[in-house]
């Protein structure tokens, strides 16, 4: 699997549980702290290539999977 990347915030749930999903699945995954980096929602949008209003928003290498419930099935999906 190619490295998984987290958009996320502090004291958001969805953000949490996708990175416990990560650990669990022993991923190689990396988090970015929206706030600590200074990522506007504008510059998120522009990552993902499309307007975002939620975190966390999730990439599998370079491919946009979206949030945690996008995530979750993606990595079911993928452990058929």
């Amino acid at each position: 699997m190619k490295k998984i990347t987290i958009f996320g915030r502090p004291g958001c749930g969805f953000c949490s549980r996708a990175k416990q999903l990560c650990e669990m699945k022993e991923f190689d995954f990396k988090y970015v702290d929206i706030w600590a980096e200074g990522i506007s929602q504008a510059d998120l949008e522009k990552t993902v290539g499309k307007p975002v209003s939620t975190v966390p928003q999730i990439f599998h290498g370079q491919e946009h999977i979206g949030g945690y419930t996008e995530f979750a099935a993606f990595v079911e999906a993928s452990q058929e």
